[in-house]
């Protein structure tokens, strides 16, 4: 059975993380994926730790079966090729700086004048609007002004990155989708869409309980640590060797957390209803940890899934990766090394459809140029 993207070619021009990732997520729904890169350097995460055999390990997770082709767009003869590859893609993917595409000639307007079908794709950290269209941004800059570093941390702390870098990796999942959305679209009206993905916008997006609580009340939320703002227990808590979350989520799951702790509080009009909870959230979590305190957290995790109470140990990402859950998921898998190359690992594709078999494993990262022949082979061929 085809893979939904099957026969659909993207050419992406996009380097470290928001745009590579949403070539990645279109790939992994069978889409072919031609990395455009600059002669000589190619993409700067293959300069990024950590390495095997001076390979990149965070370039191989994020660009495994792509293929590669070092253009230089200012150059005559690699112009001629690029054009010749628009020709052929369904879409096209960049997260320069608004502008830089239409200086060297290929912006979006010049494009769908000459191929009216292609989609545009850009991922930039303001977008292609507003004051501040034209500067620079990196994942923190846009985690500070999105407001996610002043919620993130804890309570009295300063403000702190978010581990992961989401504010590359949610604007690239915000690419993927209208990408999808445009391929879809082409479908009945015959014409390509330009998708203009800001990543301060998608920072604003994702902050469903900041921004209620902003909007409603005048004064915005800090940092609360691993506790949610306006659920409880909803949090981390100690065990006699070290710490799990709990979250009970309603008032049935408080009442069958009570029980399974033995804590006579379901009733008590402190914390009868989850608002209570949230008045008295720092009173209710010595309470709890008063308990939790007397066993290690495997006790405490079996005891409240046998109650049917949501918990989970706090891993380390080793744990996570050797979790027998995740894996069972398919969601740690090898990347084929390249001829002579190191073998990496890499996460699968979290999307799992009855129509898209699962992947055990990647196509190697492609080395810089190292697709060049088969490229221009395949623009050689007649167009099927």
């Amino acid at each position: 059975m085809p893979a939904p993207l099957d026969g659909v070619t993207i050419l992406d021009l996009t380097h470290v993380l928001a745009g590579p990732f949403c070539a990645s997520t279109l790939a992994d729904l069978g889409a072919r994926v031609i990395k455009l890169e600059r002669p000589g350097i190619g993409d700067d995460t293959r300069a990024f730790p950590p390495f095997l055999q001076g390979e990149s390990g965070y370039f191989a997770a994020l660009n495994a079966g792509k293929q590669s082709i070092a253009l230089d767009l200012k150059s005559v003869p690699d112009r001629a090729i690029f054009d010749r590859l628009v020709g052929r893609a369904d879409v096209v993917l960049e997260n320069y700086r608004p502008g830089v595409m239409e200086r060297l000639g290929y912006g979006w307007e010049a494009l769908h004048a000459r191929h009216p079908r292609l989609i545009y794709g850009a991922v930039s950290g303001f977008g292609h609007t507003g004051p501040e269209a034209g500067k620079p941004a990196y994942d923190m800059v846009v985690q500070a002004r999105g407001g996610v570093m002043s919620i993130t941390g804890e309570e009295g702390g300063p403000p702190v990155r978010v581990g992961a870098s989401i504010g590359d990796i949610v604007a690239g999942m915000y690419l993927a989708q209208g990408v999808l959305a445009a391929l879809y679209a082409r479908e009945k009206t015959g014409l390509g869409a330009k998708i203009d993905i800001a990543m301060l916008d998608a920072q604003i997006a994702i902050q469903e309980h900041s921004l209620a609580i902003t909007a409603a009340t005048g004064h915005p939320p800090g940092p609360t640590g691993a506790r949610h703002p306006t659920i409880t227990p909803f949090s981390t808590y100690r065990a006699a060797d070290g710490f799990f979350v709990i979250a009970a989520g309603n008032d049935a799951l408080f009442a069958k957390l009570c029980s399974a702790l033995a804590l006579p509080l379901a009733d008590d009009p402190r914390f009868a209803t989850n608002a209570a909870r949230c008045e008295n959230v720092h009173l209710l979590k010595r309470l709890i940890e008063a308990v939790t305190l007397e066993h290690p957290a495997a006790h405490w995790i079996a005891v409240l899934e046998e109650a049917g109470v949501p918990t989970g140990r706090v891993q380390t990402m080793r744990e996570a990766m050797a979790d027998p859950q995740v894996l069972a998921r398919n969601m740690v898998v090898p990347v084929a090394p390249a001829p002579g190359g190191a073998a990496f690992t890499a996460a699968g594709n979290p999307i799992k459809m009855s129509t898209l078999p699962d992947i055990h494993s990647r196509g190697p990262a492609p080395r810089l140029d190292g697709d060049r022949a088969a490229i221009l082979h395949w623009l050689d061929a007649p167009d099927p």
